[in-house]
Order: C-alpha cells, then sequence, then structure tokens
C-alpha cells in the first residue's frame, strides 16, 4: 500500500509515475519536532537505502545530506556525494519505505545524533512524501519500483567492457589502445573519450587536429567493433564565435543572476554559463546539439560535471585575490595559515554561489539551491530528448554522475571519481543493491580507481568483482598511472576474467533485462532474500544477483581467500578462465574460501541454473548460443531473455526455458 502526504506546496520534480491520491492527517511512524519528522528505531532494525551515498548497506549510525556535490573524497565521514536518492527502506518489526521527493537539500540523521533516533529535516518544508507499507523489505522496493517506473535499459553492446582515461590525446592514442587490446586477446566493446577531444573544452566540439576526420574515425573504430563514448559537460564556455554560447546568449538559455544577467561562472573552459535545464525550451535546444555528434555515428554518451560543478565565480575570485594580497606582508601564523588556505579551497561548489543562481522553470522563476538537485537530471533528460528527436525507436547509451529518482528510467549512473583504494572496492559491492533500490540499475564504479595510482592486484581483485556490474568500465585521470588492462604483465589473468564477463553475458543482460521490467532488483542485500536470518542482514560484504547467485568479492589486499556466510546450501564454482575452474559443495553456515589472484567465486542456489555462453572480442560477435551451464541440481532451469539489443520496445515475450539436465551440459 501505498499513500501520499504533501506538506505545502512543493515543486514538481518528475520523480513518480503512478497517481497517488494525497492523505491527509499525521504522516504515520513519525511524529514532527521542528519542522523534522522524528521516529525512535528498535534495537536491531535495518535501515536501506539512500542509493548512492558512503558506508554500508545498512545505513543506520551515520547522517546523509542529500545535496549534489562534486566530492571526490568518498571518505566514510562524507555526508553527501554526487546524487540524492532520498527513499529509506525500514527493516525490521514493521516493514515500510519512505520518500521524500523535494528536489532541495534534505538531511537524515540515522541515529549520528542519538543512535535510537531517525531524524529527517527537509531544508524547504514544501514537499510530497511517499509511505510504502509492505510486507517485507523486498516487497518495499517492488512497491517504490512500480511508483517510479521502469528503469532504462542500454543498447546490449553497452555490457561490455569499457577502456577510459582522461587523457587519451588523439585519434592515435585510441587506436593504439585498440590495437593493443586486439593483439592481445582481451575483450573490448568501448572507449571513452574524456575532455580531451573537444576543441578547447568546448561542448559539441571536437579538436580538429587531435581528431582529423573524426566521421571516418568513429567508422574505423566501429568496424574493430569498438564504439567512442564522448564526454558532455554541463558549463557552456564564453567565447565569441563559439556557435553553442552564441545561441545560449541570444536566447537567453543560461540561468541568470538576480538581477537577471547570464550569470559567469568558471569550469573545464575557465568563464562559462550554465544552461538552465529546468527550463524546457532549453532541453530541446541543448538536446538538439548532441546530434552533431550523432550525425558523426557516436551511439553514447556520459554527461558530467552535471551537479552542477562551479570552479569559481568570477565576483567571488575577485574578493579572493584581495584577501590573499592581504596576507602579503603578514606573519602566517597558525590563524592566519588556514585561513589562507581555506580562501583557496573554499573557491569551489560555494553554497553562496548556488544561491546566486536564477531558473526559470516554465514560467516560474526559482532559485537554484531549491531545485539543486534536480539539474543533473534535466541535463541528461536534455539529451535523451536529443537523442528521441534524433531516431526514436534506437536505444543509446547514457550515464550520468549527478542524478535524482527519475532519471533512471532515461539513464544509468557510474558512481563518480573514486580512489585507488581498497576501501573504494567494498564501497562499490555495498553500494550497489541501494542504487538498484532507488531504480539505479545500469550502474558501476571507474574499475581500478580514478584517481590515485592503482596496482596490480587491486584491478584484478576490483574486475573479479566488476565483471558483474552492468557498467564494467576502467577509468583513470590523467595525472595517475596508466591502467589499461595490458600495462600491467598479467595479460592472462585479465583476459581470463574478461572472457568469463562475456560467456556470463546472456545470464547478466536476461536479468538485467527482467529486473528493470519487473521492479526487481539485479543486485540484492542477503537479508532481501532470507529476512529471518539475522546473520544474512549483518553480511554487507556479499550480494544476491538476480535469484541464483551470491557473490563474495576479496577486496583486501594480499587476502588469498576470504571468509563466507551461506544461508543455504550452495555450489561454489571457482573459475580462473571459463574453461578452467572448479566446483564444491559447501553447507550452509561459515566457511573459509580459498581465492588466488585471478580467480572469480560464485555461489551458485540450489535447484537454480546460469545459463553459459562464448567468449568474443565484443558484443557483437556473440553467436548468443547457450551451450552450458552452471548449475547446482540436474532438475535446474532457468528463464532465459533475450532481445535484438538496439530497440527501444522492449518487453518479456522473448523468454526460453532453459532445463540443464535435457538441454545443456552443467559445467
Amino acid at each position: 500500500m501505498i499513500s501520499l502526504y504533501t506538506v505545502g506546496a512543493p515543486f514538481e520534480t518528475g520523480a513518480v509515475t503512478e497517481e497517488v491520491p494525497a492523505q491527509s492527517g499525521v504522516l504515520p511512524y513519525f511524529r514532527e519536532e521542528g519542522g523534522a519528522y522524528v521516529r525512535t528505531m528498535a534495537p536491531g532494525e535495518v535501515v536501506y537505502g539512500l542509493g548512492e551515498q558512503v558506508r554500508g548497506i545498512n545505513k543506520r549510525g551515520h547522517i546523509y545530506v542529500s545535496d549534489n556535490t562534486d566530492d571526490p573524497m568518498h571518505l566514510e565521514e562524507k555526508r553527501s556525494l554526487y546524487a540524492s536518492h532520498n527513499l529509506l527502506v525500514i527493516d525490521g518489526e514493521e516493514h515500510f519505505g519512505i520518500f521524500f521527493d523535494t528536489p532541495g537539500k534534505v538531511t537524515f540523521d540515522l541515529g549520528y545524533t542519538r543512535y535510537e533516533e531517525m531524524r529527517i529535516l527537509p531544508e524547504e518544508p514544501d514537499c510530497r512524501i511517499y509511505l510504502i507499507e509492505e510486507g517485507s523489505s523486498a516487497a518495499v522496493v517492488r512497491a517504490f519500483r512500480r511508483l517510479i517506473g521502469t528503469s532504462y535499459i542500454p543498447p546490449k553492446w553497452a555490457f561490455g567492457y569499457g577502456q577510459s582515461r582522461w587523457g587519451y590525446r588523439n585519434a592515435e592514442d585510441v587506436r593504439a589502445l585498440v590495437r593493443e587490446y586486439r593483439e592481445r586477446g582481451l575483450p573490448l566493446d568501448m572507449v571513452y573519450l574524456d575532455i580531451d577531444y573537444m576543441d578547447n573544452y568546448k561542448d559539441f566540439t571536437v579538436d580538429p587536429e587531435a581528431f582529423p576526420d573524426f566521421p571516418d574515425f568513429v567508422r574505423e573504430m566501429k568496424d574493430e567493433g569498438v564504439r567512442l563514448i564522448p564526454i558532455i559537460d554541463a558549463g557552456i564556455k564564453i567565447e565569441e564565435g563559439y556557435g553553442v554560447y552564441e545561441e545560449g546568449r541570444k536566447n537567453g538559455y543560461f540561468l541568470k543572476d538576480e538581477a537577471g544577467n547570464d550569470r559567469v561562472l568558471a569550469v573545464w573552459p575557465g568563464r562559462s554559463c550554465l544552461p538552465d535545464f529546468l527550463n524546457s525550451r532549453v532541453r530541446s535546444w541543448f538536446g538538439r546539439n548532441y546530434h552533431f555528434l550523432l550525425r558523426q555515428g557516436i551511439e553514447g554518451f556520459w554527461n558530467d560535471m552535471n551537479e552542477p560543478a562551479i570552479f569559481y565565480s568570477e565576483d567571488h575570485l575577485e574578493e579572493v585575490f584581495r584577501h590573499i594580497d592581504g596576507y602579503r606582508t603578514q606573519n602566517l601564523d597558525v590563524n592566519s595559515y588556514f585561513a589562507l588556505q581555506g580562501e583557496v579551497t573554499g573557491l569551489c561548489n560555494r553554497k553562496e554561489d548556488y544561491a546566486s543562481l536564477w531558473h526559470d522553470a516554465d514560467g516560474r522563476r526559482i532559485r537554484h539551491d531549491r531545485v539543486h538537485n534536480l539539474y543533473g537530471w534535466r541535463m541528461t533528460q536534455a539529451a535523451e530528448e536529443g537523442f528521441s528527436s534524433f531516431d526514436p525507436g534506437k536505444r543509446f547509451l547514457m550515464f550520468s554522475r549527478a542524478s535524482y529518482i527519475g532519471m533512471h528510467r532515461i539513464s544509468g549512473v557510474w558512481t563518480g571519481d573514486n580512489h585507488s583504494w581498497w576501501g573504494q572496492l567494498l564501497l562499490n559491492i555495498q553500494m550497489m543493491p541501494s542504487l538498484n533500490m532507488c531504480g539505479f540499475l545500469y550502474s558501476g564504479a571507474d574499475i581500478g580507481g580514478f584517481g590515485g595510482d592503482t596496482t596490480a592486484d587491486l584491478l584484478l581483485r576490483w574486475l573479479e568483482f566488476g565483471i558483474f556490474t552492468p557498467l564494467l568500465r576502467n577509468h583513470s585521470a590523467w595525472d595517475t598511472r596508466e591502467q589499461e588492462l595490458f600495462r600491467f604483465g598479467m595479460d592472462g589473468a585479465f583476459r581470463g576474467i574478461l572472457q568469463l564477463r562475456y560467456c556470463l553475458l546472456p545470464y547478466l543482460y536476461s536479468e538485467f533485462v527482467k529486473a528493470a521490467l519487473t521492479g526487481e532488483n539485479y543486485f540484492s542485500p542477503l537479508g532481501f532474500a532470507w529476512p529471518d536470518d539475522p546473520r544474512a542482514k549483518e553480511t554487507e560484504d556479499q550480494l544476491l544477483l538476480g535469484g541464483e547467485a551470491v557473490l563474495a568479492p576479496v577486496y583486501r589486499q594480499n587476502a588469498a581467500g576470504r571468509y563466507v556466510y551461506l544461508p543455504e546450501e550452495m555450489k561454489l564454482y571457482r573459475f580462473r578462465d571459463p574453461g578452467d575452474y572448479d566446483t564444491e559443495i559447501l553447507t550452509a553456515g561459515d566457511h573459509y574460501v580459498s581465492c588466488a589472484l585471478g580467480e572469480v567465486l560464485l555461489f551458485v542456489r540450489k535447484g537454480k541454473m546460469i545459463p553459459f555462453g562464448e567468449s568474443a572480442e565484443h558484443v557483437d560477435r556473440l553467436s548468443g548460443e547457450i551451450r552450458a551451464c552452471l548449475a547446482f541440481g540436474e532438475e535446474a532451469s532457468y528463464e532465459l531473455y533475450d532481445d535484438d539489443g538496439t530497440s527501444k520496445a522492449v518487453t518479456l515475450s522473448g523468454h526460453t526455458h532453459l532445463l540443464c539436465a535435457e538441454t545443456l551440459t552443467i559445467l
């Protein structure tokens, strides 16, 4: 049962697609105190949700703030990341979910101030509050997913492996990269182009010297089975003669200051303007600009810097310069030194700068900070509208850094600028089911870490988990160690793991589409499948994949294995590559399981099977033929879904019933 409680006159976010009658009276389970919604949590009560956030799957014990923030330091102490996913799922004696549908800042104090108390405080009182009451946490999530609509389904080739780096400077860099992957037998489907491909960091341009004859180059790469996926940033460079800027200025498409003038801010190109994506005319204009690259053969994009990120505002920069000059003759003691340091580090993403921006939301003038968390979604909405006007029946790849619930219907997300730290691998594991609860199924982290220097063992371990995430991309920053898979002298180990991904793609794609269309999770906490098992609820470093398998990745340096908790008897597959594996039946309970570097652990549940195909150098070369299965029990079966991988119209009519005992070899 879903109930809606409306407070004041909330801004329409578009997060919800199902109409729910508004209720009167007091919100159940909570009491109101000074604008906050407060309830006492029972001992042992689990709090799921919040999508892209720090810490574990159970969010209890910390304080989180929905306030989309460009912050690459994803530490446990942080309260905000790039996204705002305002769903909580309460798992205790009572099972219910609560969704605060408001585009402004919301603070979720989940036992931080007082461990037994939950306190939710929207900064703006106007909001819609949806209460979802069901008999289990899994049922709460299914009901919520019906409420917010079907998740985005990308083209099938987007489930292949993608290589990225901020630093591929020209076409020859990309050619050399693709050549290395092909010669070494490492599967590859995508190469991502960061801001290097642009002409002086200008959106919807290509550097003519670095990438001459770009349409021919796009075709050349596609002939190799590789799609090029360029980045698009939110900021538009202020430059006379730059058509996108000139058109935006002429038509009033940029965010304004309070007086109605275009607000000058800075991102990659320096002085820039931000499009007013809450205005439908602006979205239509911005979306059509994607056609420039679509006409050249591009089939996918990643939207970045769309929290929006702000390096500095011009007026505040001048103020900082004046203050810094005043320190020149001072004896910089502890106080003045840190004050000087704070002047510079405080330039970016200032709340005062966000509060200085004004939107024309189709006739409603509203200050940006009150709708801040919608900006990235509305940018991506502009892109999707551009794709639909270019080719309405075709699926394009799209994922974004900033998001809000509702964007999941048109796009995936990646989890932003992480680091090459072992703790970030664990965070990746724990973040996936929370994102799924909020509708974001096509998701993944930068494999190996974006910032910092990765190591061969960290990259291998991360890939051992990453081959199961729908979005599989290795990405790194320009000033870090190059981390393409062929640079570590371990081609065999990397090749075996990647080939396993491609052999499992029939299953992974089938589970993804079924989860998208039915409102199920692709990744779930163990507590969803075993709700009466306290140990399952406490286990936060293992995930249920679909309904068939449990994943238990190794995420510690120098570990030769790990302890695993199994709520029921399962069959362990330990893979080194698709043809080199061993199996073992393990009883319910605790086990130490060995897992050498380059091995992948997959636990299959009794009576379940996983279809197993063949590998290929890219997805378009996969035959789709199923010749074997991973199964526990000869009577195991599976409903396999498949489609053409490109058409937008997707239904579950394409099922094939597979029986291990009759048609397939059990590996």
